[in-house]
């Protein structure tokens, strides 16, 4: 690997965590509000590949848990990813972990980045769910698994299946009308 294409890497790894930041800040009003967030990392792993795609998700979490206000609602900090939520937000980086394996294994194909993507968020409902109901059952009380999942996945699913087929349609238009250096240079 050349030290421009490292440079490129970088580059595309940083600005593909400001859009992931930028995604996460805007909010949809609905009955239950949601961000765009998780298109951000989806959008991102599409779009970027397994690899770099994976590092700015890495990229994106860690700054938050440093401060950098780059999560929903303009916040970061520890507090935010040991809270409650914070599952969800680690849960990125194992979504894109499989989203990543699913390319090495299966290729880019539009059907591989769809499932890949489905089962990408499944991977996340479930790791941030865990997560919520282990920190809420220690700072309020247990709760039941059919309780916070209807907290928090299933007001979610149609919003994030709607988000995933945008950042399916969006990677697609990109990817034909420009070229991202691949990583081999």
């Amino acid at each position: 690997m050349t030290k421009k294409s490292k440079t490129l890497d970088m580059a595309y790894i940083a600005m593909f965590a400001v859009i992931m930041a930028v995604c996460s800040w805007i909010s949809i009003p609905t009955s239950i509000p949601f961000t765009l967030q998780t298109f951000g990392v989806f959008f991102t792993v599409a779009l970027l590949g397994g690899r770099r795609g994976t590092l700015s998700i890495l990229v994106y979490i860690l700054l938050g848990f440093v401060g950098v206000p780059v999560f929903a609602g303009f916040t970061g900090g520890p507090g935010i990813i040991l809270g409650t939520t914070g599952g969800y937000i680690v849960g990125f980086l194992f979504s894109a972990l499989f989203m990543w394996a699913m390319e090495h294994l299966l290729g880019k194909k539009t059907w591989v980045l769809g499932i890949s993507m489905v089962i990408g968020l499944l991977i996340l409902y479930a790791f941030g769910t865990v997560w919520f109901m282990l920190v809420y059952a220690k700072t309020t009380g247990a709760i039941g698994i059919w309780t916070a999942l209807g907290w928090c996945v299933f007001p979610y699913i149609i919003p994030d299946l709607i988000k995933i087929a945008l950042a399916i349609v969006l990677c697609k238009r990109f990817s034909t009308s420009m070229v991202l250096k691949t990583e081999q240079g």
